[in-house]
């Protein structure tokens, strides 16, 4: 059963540069949200 899982996840797991692209901007978005978020409370814990 294993066998068919892993070429399964072989299949599915098509090369698409454009989704892989945005997916990074759309992470480097999210990590710069939490970086200000984590400023923003640390300026307000050590106030």
């Amino acid at each position: 059963m294993s066998e068919n899982l892993n070429s399964n996840n072989i299949e599915n797991d098509d090369f698409h540069p454009i989704n892989e692209d945005s997916d990074y901007k759309d992470l480097i978005n999210r990590l710069n949200e939490i970086k200000s978020t984590i400023a923003s409370i640390e300026k307000t814990i050590f106030k």
